[in-house]
């Protein structure tokens, strides 16, 4: 199982439900590129990151595996599941859906004053992508037919509901879970997330 944080955090942010989860599965939590331990290479993008994602199974000799993705690391794994579905046994995502041009709107930020833990550079480039997508991430949806669980944070979350429930419509093999939790259903309410986790991979045979 590889963990896929959002934007600005990093491994760390699974620390919640790691435990659990490793009890189950070998779990490899990664920082991506700009963030955590990663270097910081001052180039970034939903594809870089994705063929980051890729080159790490490689070097670790895993061919297939369950793929858990919150909020920008979901758009990488669903950028993943595109490109390389053969890579994937279940995909998980966490309250995000592929983005369509017109759904979201992501203007840059100023640069803060004071230093982050993770690359800044990062948060404009991701946005932009945001804010204009390739129309195919969305299209290519209709291809994806690797078993997928989709958890919703609710009416809490930032991210509109029924974008979510609109892409799995169009998933061949999907399913949706909201868990009113807003937008990080894994760290506020970490024993909902891991039963719905749990209970899609105990229905779902690896194929």
């Amino acid at each position: 199982m590889v963990l896929l944080h959002g934007l600005g955090n990093d491994e760390r942010d699974w620390r919640g439900v790691l435990p659990a989860l490793a009890g189950r599965h070998r779990v490899y939590a990664l920082d991506l590129r700009g963030h955590g331990r990663s270097d910081h290479p001052g180039r970034y993008s939903f594809e870089l990151m994705r063929d980051d994602v890729i080159g790490f199974l490689d070097a670790v000799d895993v061919e297939r595996c369950v793929v858990v993705g919150h909020s920008m690391g979901g758009t990488v794994a669903i950028l993943l599941a595109e490109a390389a579905p053969h890579r994937l046994t279940h995909l998980i995502l966490e309250d995000v859906m592929a983005p369509r041009p017109g759904d979201l709107d992501r203007p840059p930020l100023a640069w803060p004053d004071t230093p982050t833990p993770f690359d800044f550079a990062a948060v404009n480039a991701i946005r932009a992508q945001l804010d204009d997508p390739d129309p195919a991430w969305w299209e290519r949806t209709e291809d994806v037919d690797v078993p997928t669980l989709v958890i919703g944070g609710g009416p809490d979350s930032q991210i509109p509901q029924h974008l979510l429930a609109e892409m799995v419509d169009r998933m061949a093999d999907a399913a949706l879970v909201t868990i009113p939790a807003g937008h990080d259903v894994h760290a506020n309410r970490p024993g909902e997330f891991l039963a719905a986790v749990d209970a899609f991979l105990a229905a779902r045979a690896v194929r």
